[in-house]
């Protein structure tokens, strides 16, 4: 089985257009790049099908002469998806440029706001805060007792423990009898 290098190329390219006219702003390219995309999927599963062969419903062909229905299949839902998500993307693009009389996607004051800020002030946000426990041996993450789901208590905490006896456990060669 061999792949036709033009078919591999072709693919590469749609796939890296389809990616970069998606980062735009503007809905329009990111329609177009989308249905690179698409195509570009569509052009994978057309490599990976391979040869041409008998339908495998034929009735007398081997096994090896016949095509794998998969890869048509997977084609098949890839076009209905990518029309899917097309539309819905037209429709997004028509009411931008109903509301707004462009279709390009614009900075709100949130978006203003980050951009702006400092990288003195990422710094801080992203330093992590070091909690003063009273208890150093804490395994849970809840503050008090009344909140955790689990309490675990040691047996210097429960009268009547010995810590130097030894556990009963059943053997289990011998049908749980000691």
């Amino acid at each position: 089985m061999t792949v036709s290098g033009v078919l591999v190329v072709i693919m590469a390219v749609l796939f890296a257009c389809g990616v970069y006219a998606m980062l735009e702003r503007s809905l329009t390219r990111v329609l177009i790049g989308f249905l690179l995309l698409g195509n570009a999927a569509n052009l994978l599963l057309l490599i990976v099908m391979g040869q041409p062969g008998a339908a495998p419903f034929f009735g007398d062909a081997q096994p090896d002469e016949m095509t794998d229905p998969l890869p048509q299949a997977l084609t098949l839902t890839a076009i209905v998806i990518t029309f899917g998500v097309s539309a819905f993307l037209l429709a997004l693009i028509y009411r931008s440029w109903q509301l707004g009389q462009a279709d390009t996607v614009t900075d709100d004051v949130e978006d203003i706001a980050v951009r702006e800020r400092g990288a003195d002030e990422e710094d801080e946000l992203d330093e992590e805060v070091e909690v003063e426990d009273e208890d150093d041996d804490a395994t849970t993450d809840f503050v008090g007792l009344e909140t955790s789901p689990i309490t675990i208590v040691s047996s210097r905490e429960v009268p009547g423990i010995d810590d130097e006896a030894p556990i009963d456990r059943p053997d289990p060669r011998r049908g749980g009898d000691r």
